[in-house]
């Protein structure tokens, strides 16, 4: 009798319940639905496929620095609009649009912090402000600190997310390209260790500069790399270009970099770096140490001096 008056008033339908933002993430390596809190707790990455989610710079050195040890530097410096440039949009505007999304004053974050207790300076671009691209401001910071790394003889590091030079800015942005290079060119004459790290994309003017002039240079999996992207490329060659080129695995094969290193193991890599620089420095200052002479045991010393000079020694 209970299944007649349920058809004669209907099933009852559960409203839809709205899912809140946030809470799941697809892959977009493999298209696995995966829980955010895991993947975040993965330093985002994948746990079925190993691919690596874009991040922010913060979250970033929130990685690589030791617990509470991070301190920003020039949080200040911002960019202007020198040429007054407009294309769709007004140049300022695309700024301010650009600090209201990620709540960063430009595209790179800089400061010290220590990394397995060893002194580092990190400058760290983040892809989501316009791109990770590199204007005059972002030049200035990169540059401020790598002197900071040189005058405190701190480890650099830098880590590089950016499409390349900042158009709005023509030439002036270019010339981020010899400044950047000239800092770390004297932070090298000084026989100090550079790492850059280069994440998914890493293309143009910065790989055309410091991305590119690090004494180790490490990319994580699957990470485009390059000046030009490959379709720019296969149109100027008309040839089809090999599978997997520009790719970090691509590029470790044919020797452009050092290491492919995933995102769970980046810190503990670098602290192995560490330590084994940290050690070489440390014997090298050992060595330009002045010999101290010792006395052996089975000589005697005198204090006081003769007519005819020092003292001399007494065998036992």
């Amino acid at each position: 009798m209970n299944w007649f008056r349920k058809i004669e008033r209907g099933l009852s339908r559960n409203d839809k319940r709205d899912m809140p933002d946030g809470l799941w993430r697809k892959c977009d390596g493999c298209g696995e639905i995966i829980y955010e809190r895991v993947i975040h707790r993965n330093n985002w990455t994948c746990i079925k496929c190993g691919y690596h989610f874009m991040v922010s710079a913060r979250e970033y050195i929130s990685m690589l620095a030791d617990p509470g040890s991070f301190t920003e530097m020039d949080s200040t410096i911002r960019s202007v609009d020198p040429l007054n440039f407009r294309d769709s949009k007004k140049y300022t505007d695309r700024l301010k649009s650009a600090m209201k999304k990620t709540g960063l004053s430009e595209a790179v974050v800089t400061g010290t912090c220590d990394i397995g207790e060893h002194p580092a300076c990190v400058a760290v671009l983040d892809f989501k402000f316009m791109g990770g691209s590199m204007a005059s401001a972002v030049g200035e910071k990169v540059a401020r600190a790598t002197k900071a790394a040189l005058e405190q003889r701190r480890f650099l590091v830098i880590v590089s997310s950016s499409g390349g030079a900042r158009m709005q800015e023509g030439i002036l942005s270019l010339m981020q390209l010899a400044k950047t290079s000239a800092w770390l060119a004297r932070y090298a004459d000084e026989g100090l260790l550079y790492i850059s790290i280069m994440t998914h994309p890493t293309t143009g003017g910065v790989t055309a500069s410091f991305a590119m002039l690090g004494d180790i240079i490490i990319a994580e999996p699957g990470a485009l790399v390059g000046f030009a992207g490959p379709r720019v490329i296969e149109q100027t060659i008309n040839q089809e270009l090999p599978e997997g080129f520009q790719r970090s695995e691509f590029l470790f094969d044919h020797g452009m970099v050092d290491m492919v290193v995933p995102r769970t193991k980046m810190k503990k890599t670098l602290v192995d770096v560490f330590d084994f620089f940290g050690d070489i420095e440390k014997q090298v200052e050992e060595k330009q140490k002045p010999a101290i002479l010792k006395t052996p045991p089975h000589i005697e010393v005198r204090a006081d001096r003769g007519a005819n000079g020092p003292a001399s020694g007494n065998r036992e």
